[in-house]
């Protein structure tokens, strides 16, 4: 008589990040090319170092609420999926598929290949070949470009670095996070070393700026770009080590940090150079470097710049993953990417699905327009997200709340006005991708009724 068979529990995912990971992938989903690039294109629209110094402050505070309210509602629900869960626990299925739909199509996978192909781009201040054209089609319609290889290469890199486990992707963002850091850390030790101007710090509105409310806005605007991607923890918080704990401290800590990055890296654009050079430059983070130290700055910069876009994929690609592990945990994705690698612990086929998807956007091009489309329906969701937090409070005031968010009402409230404003500002500025937004969100309709249906 055969011996019984035994049946062996299924895997589960691997809660392996610590605190200090935790923290580093916080601030490894923020920190990407936002802050290499941005200053010089908000001066040209609002030529003051006073008040584009503000619009830090006020953009890295707006964050750091939102980060805030969502701690206490990753406490409440640490289990992969993040954002996607607290609108589902708060609003119902649906809203948390269609955010889930439109992060997954276009908003996460398409930042994925825009920041691979800005690590190629940043690639060619050292190879200018990576620019060589390899097929073109339809007239120059489309075409397939060294650089557009290099992008696909490294979200490859990157997806093979999750699919063998978390430690393995949270690891690597630690190491990549710390070196972009101690990169972008030079920037004020050259400012402090090697001053060329002393900033004009004038609160008087410049002139020549006919609408300086719209144009702080317009500031504001690049500042949020560049403070996005807090949020990437808490769809990874099924992995995170004493979630209650870690979570809320990871996620507090994180933002202080980015806070304090981005302001002395400004200081010392604003040292190196003046305004009327600031304004327009794109580089802005080369070409201060250039001023404070010479070419072996820029080079510096240039190499913190290829570092920095690389790891912010490497936390994008783990955080996304697990968001659509968690939607397929649910059986509102196709199930199989709820699916977990009997030996790595980590969610496989989600990280191949972010991955192919991701690098067919890199290699399509079209992910520039789509992301355009989606940017109306992402901050909506943002303002959601927000609104979230007052929803359960109301309705599930006995759920154990290990952290409660500091400054309620007034805190969450911040995030959902600062929201608002942001949601006005797209709707005003991009009417017609934002209405072209929502009908992408729509095409999620028949899939929500298709795996609802499934399920049950």
């Amino acid at each position: 008589m055969p011996p019984p068979t035994v049946e062996r529990p299924a895997p589960t995912l691997d809660r392996a990040i610590g605190p200090v990971a935790a923290t580093l992938l916080v601030i490894g989903g923020i920190v990407g090319s936002g802050i290499f690039l941005t200053t010089g294109i908000m001066a040209s629209a609002l030529p003051s170092p006073t008040l584009l110094m503000l619009a830090w402050v006020a953009g890295g505070l707006f964050a750091l609420a939102g980060a805030l309210t969502y701690a206490e509602m990753s406490a409440m629900y640490p289990r992969a999926g993040g954002v996607y869960v607290y609108l589902r626990e708060a609003f119902g299925s649906l809203p948390g598929f269609l955010y889930g739909w439109s992060m997954l199509l276009v908003v996460l996978s398409g930042g994925v290949a825009a920041v691979a192909v800005g690590f190629a781009n940043s690639l060619t201040f050292f190879i200018p070949s990576l620019s060589n054209v390899i097929l073109a089609v339809g007239g120059g319609g489309w075409a397939l470009t060294v650089k557009q290889i290099v992008a696909v290469a490294s979200i490859v890199i990157l997806g093979a670095v999750n699919y063998v486990g978390v430690r393995s992707g949270s690891g690597t963002n630690a190491v990549l996070t710390i070196a972009k850091v101690a990169g972008l850390a030079m920037l004020p030790v050259f400012a402090l070393t090697s001053a060329q101007v002393t900033p004009a710090w004038t609160p008087v509105v410049p002139l020549g700026v006919p609408t300086p409310l719209v144009a702080f806005g317009i500031a504001m605007i690049a500042v949020l770009w560049a403070n996005d991607g807090f949020y990437f923890l808490t769809y990874a918080a099924g992995e995170v080590k004493d979630p209650t704990r870690n979570l809320p401290r990871a996620l507090t800590f994180g933002l202080l940090a980015v806070l304090a990055i981005y302001l002395t890296v400004n200081l010392a654009y604003f040292v190196a150079l003046p305004i009327e050079q600031i304004a327009g430059t794109e580089r802005i983070a080369e070409a201060a470097a250039a001023a404070l130290v010479g070419p072996a700055g820029a080079r510096l910069v240039a190499t913190t710049v290829v570092v920095s876009t690389f790891g912010c994929n490497a936390a994008a690609i783990l955080a996304g993953s697990r968001l659509l592990y968690g939607m397929a945990s649910d059986g509102l994705f196709f199930k199989i990417a709820a699916s977990v690698h009997p030996r790595y612990r980590s969610p496989h086929v989600a990280v191949a699905g972010i991955t192919i998807w991701s690098s067919f956007l890199a290699l399509s091009g079209s992910y520039q327009q789509l992301f355009t489309y989606v940017v109306f329906t992402s901050v909506l969701f943002s303002l959601f997200g927000g609104l979230a937090l007052f929803r359960l409070r109301a309705t599930r005031p006995n759920v154990a709340r290990p952290y409660r968010v500091w400054g309620f009402p007034i805190v969450p409230g911040v995030f959902v006005l600062g929201s608002v404003f942001v949601v006005i500002n797209t709707l005003m500025t991009s009417p017609k991708e934002s209405l072209a937004g929502l009908g992408l969100l729509a095409l999620g309709l028949p899939a929500y009724w298709y795996w609802r249906k499934d399920r049950s």
